[in-house]
């Protein structure tokens, strides 16, 4: 019997997965008096908005897939706002910007996480608007005991809050300093913005659905909208180092609103995997299991030895440089050939014997790809050939368990949550909110909340697949993942983790699907990454041929991946990775969870 750091969780009743042990077990209240999985994940959402604001926030955004126990074909919630009306090309680049900043005001898209909740508890929930927010309400007024990582990120950017975004100081800072960890802390502000949805929908009507309605017309045309377009005005500085303000406006969220859409699939060794479309990352992670299964070699599946670690990466960056040229929203995404047999061969045939240090996207159908200037000029400056050199592993400095990167001015990298949850009846479903971080822009004082920075995934450039332009949705790397069998859910996960969510889910489906790793097997075992594609977060790097490692993978195999020309970095024994999953048994009616033990934070419960 493998060791794991916590037993896969199982029962008949439900089960909860997140990044949050406060979210999880508000999930599985919700279960217990009565309520069904969306009930659940739409109230462990707004608690993950108290407990993890460095992570996600009401003005971020969410996309999550669902099965229903009616109908378990898998549908999108699409809760990812677009760029704003006045968010245009020429708008930045007379300003000087050649990239959108990674914080700030400009850098708002529309939010879309609570207008996707409410519309999730409207169409598929069954308790009543205040029932799921109570305890978010809860928890925002009274308090909870602050997490460590978010007075860490308080005090990487207490000097910005001090001298420019006084809004959020007043929020943040307790006598000067970050919050001690494990201290209460309330946001009063937030709480009365929840409150106040309540009250305006329970204004509205007697029925559920008609309250829920009021709430989200309230959050968008009502006093939440006006808050925002009055705030947004503000100038604050951003990356740049400059201030300025930002170009949201009330119609902008007036003219939003949350939709289902149709999931992309890939029919896969027996399963059905679900991802977003290409609007997100999502459609990645099935390019990469269709090149691998282009090799047609069993030992390309196995995620912890040199023989499937190094074909696994070059397949990696295959499809995430397809990923820059191809992925895009209003784009004409070739998506059925980038998932064609045909074009998994073409691309297949490109993996050798050592790491390859470029960006090669593909040319589906003929088209030829189109790649940023931006990373074509860094791309010339660094000099070819761009092979990897064998040397010694380095230590990795930014690995630490999926959370935040952040600097002064707010620039972050890998900011996200996530929850699972599976009920008795067989609803699922996998969400991951994130954006609408406390050090992505200003405390808008009367909501309680910042505005997010999503833009800064889209380029100042024309013509590109995630080129910038009003009404059009960022590229997201939010990547929620769901499995069926038979037609039937049997699997929901993710990881927050930006451009390495991807990477760790597929890690995690190899070992749980094709090696028969328990859950908490699949999630405990040794995780890597690779660096080696443009990164969608400013300042949009791209590190060739790295391949960040837990080294818990063995000595052995770290240098046999530096062998074959990886720039192996080490980030620590237990550091990479914050997957959460819960499956069922479509036969037997078993539920089953596991969480991330990386960072103490994650957990699953259920019964």
């Amino acid at each position: 019997m493998t060791f794991t750091t916590r037993p896969t969780l199982q029962g008949t009743f439900g089960m909860a997965s997140s990044t949050h042990w406060i979210a999880s077990q508000t999930a599985m209240r919700v279960l217990e008096r009565g309520g069904n999985a969306f009930d659940a994940a739409v109230a462990a959402g707004f608690v993950l908005h108290v407990v993890e604001p460095h992570l996600n926030g009401p003005g971020g955004e969410v996309p999550a897939i669902i099965a229903t126990a009616e109908d378990p074909t898998p549908r999108v919630l699409a809760g990812q706002g677009p760029a704003p009306a006045g968010a245009t090309i020429e708008h930045f680049t007379s300003m000087g910007f050649e990239l959108i900043p990674g914080s700030g005001p400009l850098a708002a898209a529309v939010p879309g996480a609570v207008d996707a909740w409410l519309l999730l508890l409207r169409d598929h929930g069954t308790q009543t608007l205040q029932e799921v927010l109570e305890p978010a309400i809860s928890y925002a007024a009274s308090g909870h005991p602050i997490g460590e990582r978010v007075c860490a990120t308080v005090s990487s950017v207490q000097e910005l809050f001090e001298s420019d975004w006084t809004t959020s100081a007043e929020l943040w800072l307790r006598d000067g300093s970050a919050p001690e960890p494990g201290s209460l802390f309330a946001n009063p502000a937030y709480a009365q913005t929840l409150r106040r949805l309540v009250d305006e929908g329970r204004a509205t009507g007697p029925s559920r659905e008609t309250q829920i309605e009021g709430a989200r017309r309230a959050w968008s045309q009502g006093f939440v909208a006006e808050a925002v377009e009055k705030f947004s005005r503000r100038p604050f500085r951003d990356s740049s180092g400059q201030a300025h303000p930002g170009v949201l406006t009330g119609a902008d969220m007036a003219g939003f609103e949350a939709s289902w859409e149709e999931p992309v699939t890939l029919d896969w060794h027996g399963v059905t995997v679900s991802k977003i479309q290409p609007w997100g990352q999502g459609p990645a992670l099935l390019q990469t299991l269709t090149i691998l299964d282009a090799l047609d070699d069993p030992a390309a599946l196995d995620p912890s030895t040199v023989q499937g670690i190094h074909p696994i990466a070059e397949a990696l960056k295959l499809a995430f440089a397809d990923r820059e040229a191809w992925y895009g929203d209003g784009y004409d995404v070739p998506l059925k050939t980038l998932l064609s047999a045909g074009y998994a061969a073409e691309r297949a045939a490109l993996i050798g014997d050592r790491a390859s240090g470029d960006v090669r996207p593909g040319s589906p159908d003929g088209r030829e790809p189109k790649i940023a200037a931006h990373l074509r000029e860094r791309a010339q400056r660094e000099g070819a050939p761009r092979d990897a050199t064998v040397g010694e592993p380095t230590v990795d400095t930014r690995g630490d368990a999926g959370e935040a990167t952040v600097d002064a001015n707010g620039v972050t990298r890998g900011d996200t949550c996530h929850v699972d949850v599976v009920d008795r009846w067989g609803n699922m479903i996998s969400a991951t909110p994130s954006g609408g971080w406390l050090q992505s822009s200003p405390t808008i004082p009367e909501l309680g909340f910042p505005l997010g920075s999503r833009l800064q995934m889209f380029w100042l450039e024309e013509g590109l697949a995630s080129s910038l332009a009003p009404g059009r949705r960022p590229r997201t790397t939010l990547t929620p993942t769901m499995v069926h069998r038979d037609g039937r859910p049997v699997l929901a996960c993710g990881s927050p983790g930006g451009d390495q969510q991807e990477q760790w889910q597929l890690l995690f489906l190899l070992r749980h699907l094709i090696g028969g790793q328990s859950l908490q097997e699949a999630i405990d075992a040794p995780t890597w990454h690779t660096t080696s594609f443009p990164g969608s977060f400013y300042p949009r790097e791209v590190e060739p041929a790295v391949l960040v490692v837990e080294d818990r993978l063995g000595g052995d195999v770290l240098s046999g991946l530096g062998g074959r020309g990886h720039k192996v970095q080490l980030a620590g024994p237990w550091s990479l990775g914050r997957m959460c999953a819960v499956s069922r048994n479509p036969g037997t009616g078993i539920v089953a969870a596991a969480a991330n033990p990386r960072g103490m934070q994650g957990y699953a419960c259920g019964r």
